[in-house]
């Protein structure tokens, strides 16, 4: 091949390979520019999309907060309207209170010019007793001087005189007196005890003694009984010696009495019958297994029941004595309100009053809780129950206040404290509220009118009134015709007929009040 043709073939290749790559470059030229166009109407779009999604969001959000404030304008309009309504409430019970004000101004405006027009007739009345009193000084002075000329004795002479001789004249009658009524007392002495005796049975020998002191031991069949009573009686025997309750096994279908005066006992016997029953061996040595048994049961239950009751009312430091005793007063009742019920709930309302008097409240809580422990002794006692318990409270050390206010809530010792008259009215309120004593109303009140009765049929008693439930008869005599020495024998007059003639529980306390008033108005 000759050279020409070389270069020819060198100059041919050189050119097509720059033609081609011109041709390549402008072909990726307008794919670039193709692409580009591409990106950006897609980007068009996307920003179009965005922008209408965006103004969907808007309005979306626009429309939420329309309906929040809606919601929150209503519940605002609601607020609004709740506090005008008690606002309204507010004021009415206000206008209220100034009408009954008012009338109670009023009232008082007239009782104010009834006051003074009796004042009025009161000074013209003692006016003229001062007039009548200074002619009967008078008087008596003339006499007085006339008595001495014809005697030739002084008045304090006379006076002297007459006391001696009515000294030895009344000592000797009275020592013939005192003789005359030993003798008549020695040959009279079983004829009154029996007296004694069958009014203490009346007066004690009612329906609600028979309630307290009998309870009703369910059974499922009368065949039980028989097994109850044992062979020759034994059973039934064990049974009596074991727990101290007489078992009472009648005609009465399906059921067997429990009778003891102590609700303790009867509990015991109650639960261990119950036990021997559903057990089936019912002998002696079972019997007296099963009574003592019940009887750790119960007295580990009256101690978890005192300690309850001090825990919840809040009371702390109480002697465990005195927790057993508080434990022992759920089986107690009283006119048939539960013992325990009815100091817990004296404790409540005394701590009310003591808080609202700015007293002690937890002193208050605690003599309200023990003001009837007196009420369950475990032996018998010839004391009241409050004198009973404050011996109790001062043995185991609590408060001077606590013993005063449990012995002086019946008047039975002078009250020393502001506490003391708190839970005496306390215990009352308790008492007399409705429904918290089985007690026929009529009765009750029948009662009452009769101890005032008794009071007035007396001459110069202007008034009487019972109060602390029959415990005291309240009387107001007349000063002028009955004096200081004369109300002591009226008092004890009052007391000898209400004794003889009317029928009552416990004992009633006689009050005779003597009083002179002078009264003047400084203006």
């Amino acid at each position: 091949m000759t050279l020409t043709a070389i270069i020819i073939s060198i100059v041919c290749l050189v050119a097509g390979l720059v033609i081609g790559f011109l041709l390549s470059k402008s072909s990726l030229n307008s794919k670039a520019k193709f692409i580009v166009k591409d990106a950006k109407k897609t980007a068009e779009n996307i920003i179009e999309n965005a922008n209408v999604k965006a103004e969907a969001i808007k309005k979306e959000k626009e429309a939420q907060a329309k309906l929040k404030f809606l919601e929150l304008k209503s519940q605002h309009d609601e607020n609004i309207q709740s506090r005008e309504k008690k606002m309204q409430e507010a004021e009415k019970r206000i206008r209220d209170k100034e009408q009954k004000l008012n009338d109670e101004l009023s009232k008082t405006g007239k009782l104010e010019k009834d006051l003074e027009r009796q004042v009025a007739d009161y000074e013209k009345k003692t006016e003229i007793m001062q007039r009548k009193q200074q002619e009967l000084d008078v008087a008596t002075a003339q006499k007085v001087e006339m008595l001495e000329k014809i005697s030739n004795y002084s008045a304090e002479e006379a006076k002297n005189e007459l006391v001696e001789s009515m000294k030895a004249e009344a000592k000797t009658k009275a020592q013939a007196y005192v003789q005359s009524i030993m003798e008549e007392a020695q040959l009279n002495a079983k004829n009154d005890a029996k007296k004694v005796v069958i009014q203490t049975i009346q007066r004690i020998g009612t329906e609600q003694a028979i309630e307290n002191s009998v309870s009703v031991f369910n059974i499922e069949s009368d065949e039980v009984k028989g097994r109850i009573i044992g062979r020759e009686g034994r059973n039934i025997r064990a049974l009596e010696a074991a727990t101290g309750v007489e078992i009472i096994v009648d005609d009465t279908p399906e059921a067997i009495l429990l009778s003891c005066f102590d609700p303790v006992r009867r509990e015991i016997a109650r639960l261990s019958l119950h036990k021997l029953v559903t057990d089936g061996r019912i002998h002696p040595a079972r019997i007296e297994e099963v009574v003592e048994k019940t009887r750790k049961q119960i007295d580990e239950e009256i101690i978890e029941i005192g300690k309850r009751t001090i825990i919840d009312l809040g009371i702390h430091g109480l002697h465990p004595e005195l927790v057993k005793i508080v434990g022992r007063m759920k089986y107690r009742s009283s006119y048939g309100q539960n013992l325990l019920q009815h100091s817990r709930e004296v404790a409540n309302i005394a701590a009310t009053m003591a808080a609202e008097l700015g007293l002690n409240v937890k002193l208050a809580k605690r003599a309200g809780l023990l003001h009837d422990i007196g009420k369950v002794p475990e032996q018998e006692s010839e004391l009241p129950h409050a004198l009973l318990g404050m011996q109790w409270a001062e043995k185991y050390g609590e408060n001077p206040e606590v013993v005063n206010a449990i012995g002086a809530h019946h008047d039975e010792v002078e009250m020393t404290s502001l506490l003391s008259p708190i839970i005496q009215v306390a215990d009352g309120i308790s008492g007399a509220r409705p429904g918290a004593r089985r007690q026929v109303l009529e009765s009750y009140i029948q009662r009452l009118k009769d101890l005032e009765a008794a009071a007035l049929s007396f001459d110069g008693v202007s008034s009487a009134y019972a109060i602390q439930a029959g415990r005291e008869l309240r009387v107001m005599v007349e000063s002028t015709k009955v004096n200081d020495e004369q109300s002591y024998q009226l008092s004890y007059d009052i007391s000898e007929k209400i004794q003889n003639e009317l029928t009552y529980p416990g004992q009633v306390k006689i009050t005779v009040i003597r009083e002179t008033r002078a009264v003047n108005i400084a203006r």
